[in-house]
C-alpha cells in the first residue's frame, strides 16, 4: 500500500525529525540524491501557485526525476472523468502525485484509489508541505525544536492548522491568536505521538510571549474574496510588526508562507527587514519536499 501525505499526521515523531534532518543535508548537498532517477512525479494544480510549483518542479529535477505538471483545465477531470479513473491511470505512469486543490475531498478520493503516494500540496483545510518547510527553518535557526514556542497571529486557516499538527508532533509549543469567528477549532485533532502543545488565544500579545518566532498569513486567501471587507476589519489588530516582535522573546523573527500583503497582515519593515526568515522558508519548501519524496517513494 502506498504511503500518502495528506495532513502531516501520517508521520511519526521520529520520522518527522529524520525528515527535517535529511532536508538540511539536501540543502547543503542539493544534487547528492538520485532517488527519482528515471521516474516521473505528477503535479496537479487546481489553484494558482508560485512557491509550490517551483519548489516541487526543481526538487524533482534535483532528485533526478521528471515533473509532469497537470493543470486542472487540461485534464479530463474538467469534462467529468471520475477521480478514481484518473488515479488509476496516473499510477501507471508516475511514482507519486502531488495535488493542489480547492477541495480536501478531491485529494482524499485520489488517495483512496491511488496505487502511488499522494501528496497534499494545499487544500482549504491543510498545507502540510508548508509546515515541513517552517520546521526546517526553525531547526536551521535554533537547532533542537523541542520546547520552542512559535506564535501564529491571524486567521486560523490551513497554514495555522498544519503548523499546529506538525509543530506539536515535532515538540514545538504552538500558540495561535485569532479573533472571534476566525479561530482554529478548539478540539483540533493532533497527530498521534505529539510531543508539543497547542494553545489558542484572542490576544496577539499574549500568544507571542516567550515565542522565538511570530508567524502570520494573508487576511484574504484565495476563495475568501467575497468576505474580504469583513475579514480585514476582524483581523486588523493581528498585524505582525516591530512592536509585536518586541513583545516576543529576544531575537524572535517573523515567518510568513507568502504571498504577503505588506501593510495588512505584516508591515513592510518586517517583511523586507532583518527580523524575518521568510525568504528562507520559501527556499526550504524545496529541500523539505525532496526529503518527503525520498521517504514516500521507496524504490529498490
Amino acid at each position: 500500500m502506498p504511503r500518502h501525505f495528506l495532513t502531516g499526521a501520517e508521520l511519526s515523531a521520529d520520522e518527522l525529525h529524520a525528515l527535517l534532518e535529511r532536508a538540511l543535508v539536501l540543502k547543503r548537498e542539493p544534487l547528492s540524491s538520485r532517488a527519482l532517477q528515471g521516474a516521473s512525479v505528477g503535479l496537479i494544480f487546481q489553484k494558482p501557485s508560485t512557491r509550490t510549483r517551483v519548489s516541487f518542479e526543481v526538487g524533482v529535477d534535483e532528485l533526478g526525476g521528471h515533473a509532469v505538471v497537470l493543470r486542472a483545465d487540461e485534464l479530463q477531470l474538467s469534462r467529468g472523468e471520475a477521480l478514481r479513473d484518473t488515479a488509476l491511470v496516473l499510477a501507471r505512469h508516475l511514482v507519486a502525485l502531488g495535488v493542489r486543490s480547492d477541495a480536501d475531498e478531491t485529494v482524499q478520493e485520489l488517495a483512496e484509489h491511488s496505487e502511488i503516494p499522494v501528496i497534499n500540496m494545499l487544500t482549504p483545510a491543510h498545507h502540510p508541505c508548508q509546515a515541513l518547510a517552517d520546521l526546517v527553518t526553525l531547526r536551521e535557526a535554533y537547532g533542537s525544536l523541542t520546547g520552542l514556542r512559535v506564535a501564529y497571529v491571524g486567521d486560523g486557516n490551513n497554514v495555522a492548522r498544519s503548523l499546529a499538527v506538525l509543530g506539536t508532533l515535532a515538540g514545538v509549543e504552538v500558540a495561535v491568536a485569532s479573533p472571534q469567528g476566525y479561530a482554529l477549532e478548539a478540539q483540533l485533532q493532533l497527530a498521534p505521538g505529539a510531543r508539543g502543545a497547542l494553545s489558542l488565544h484572542s490576544s496577539p500579545r499574549e500568544a507571542v510571549q516567550g515565542a522565538c518566532a511570530v508567524y502570520t498569513d494573508v487576511w484574504v486567501s484565495m476563495g475568501d474574496e467575497a468576505s474580504a471587507s469583513a475579514r480585514r476589519a476582524a483581523l486588523d489588530g493581528y498585524r505582525v510588526d516591530d512592536a509585536l516582535l518586541d513583545a516576543a522573546a529576544a531575537g524572535a523573527f517573523a515567518m510568513h508562507d507568502l504571498p504577503a500583503h505588506p501593510g495588512e497582515e505584516i508591515s513592510a519593515e518586517v517583511l523586507y527587514g532583518p527580523r524575518q526568515r521568510i525568504w528562507d522558508q520559501a527556499e526550504n519548501r524545496r529541500h523539505a519536499q525532496k526529503a518527503l519524496l525520498e521517504l514516500l517513494v521507496a524504490r529498490p
